[in-house]
């Protein structure tokens, strides 16, 4: 089978402000996010990119995105280059991510039909894809409140069903139940089985080993900007029985 994503080697260095020597505890200026990253995720698969706070995980989500280049290394995304052909990856592509901020002064209904207007939807499309979100994440009620006026979970859902306004067919979600409750969390997750039953690419990062043994086929864990380990989760339990188990066994020594 082909893969949707391939990523090749990629590397990524950020430099330090002096604040930021002083939380990481460090002389050094520059800080590798990402080291000689590669991996491939899979049509009908959701791939978890497992770790620690401040293991690259974030870093490499925006690189796939094309938030940000690699300073070296090349991804695919359904065969096109992030760093040659950005554009045509962003159309194959919904990014889920704590950094996209909604303007607070305009509702959910707005918002949906502004971004679905970007991505050139019609206008028929465009009711039928929101009338079919908003009733699944229990948005209905609260469509024309400002986004100011919702609750962070309730924000969480808009931001969601926005990044996969267009239907693509690879999603990659960054923390996708971060600062939810447990049963936004749980149509969350439920939602991204449904849609990897669809046959869409899923890469999610994460550091919850609850939410990888829950949904995941194939787990990468990354520690330091480097992957130690890539296999499918079925590997996992034959060779260790739980994620949790393989992960600390693997860390010790890279964790200081």
């Amino acid at each position: 089978m082909e893969a949707k994503i391939k990523v090749e080697n990629i590397f990524k260095t950020f430099t330090l402000s002096k604040k930021q020597m002083k939380i990481n505890k460090t002389d050094e200026k520059r800080k590798v996010a990402v080291n000689g990253l590669s991996f491939n995720a899979y049509p009908g698969e959701i791939y978890g990119l497992l770790g620690p706070n401040g293991a690259g995980k974030t870093t490499t989500l925006r690189c796939i995105s094309t938030l940000i280049k690699p300073d070296k290394g090349d991804i695919y995304v359904d065969g096109f280059s992030v760093v040659k052909d950005a554009n045509n990856v962003r159309k194959s592509i919904g990014f889920l991510t704590s950094e996209l901020k909604l303007e607070e002064f305009f509702t959910p209904n707005y918002m949906f039909d502004f971004f679905a207007k970007l991505h050139g939807l019609s206008n028929e499309i465009t009711q039928n894809r929101k009338k079919e979100l908003f009733s699944k994440f229990g948005i209905d009620t609260f469509k024309e409140v400002k986004i100011s006026d919702l609750s962070s979970g309730m924000r969480q859902k808009v931001q969601l069903v926005i990044s996969i306004v267009h239907d693509p067919d690879i999603i990659i979600f960054d923390e996708p139940t971060n600062g939810l409750d447990i049963i936004t969390g749980k149509i969350v997750t439920d939602f991204l089985i449904e849609l990897k039953k669809r046959g869409k690419t899923i890469i999610v990062s994460t550091h919850i080993f609850s939410l990888v043994e829950k949904i995941c086929d194939r787990v990468g864990i990354i520690i330091d900007g480097k992957l130690i380990y890539d296999d499918l989760l079925d590997k996992v339990h034959e060779s260790h029985g739980h994620i949790e188990d393989l992960f600390f066994d693997l860390a010790e020594g890279h964790i200081s």
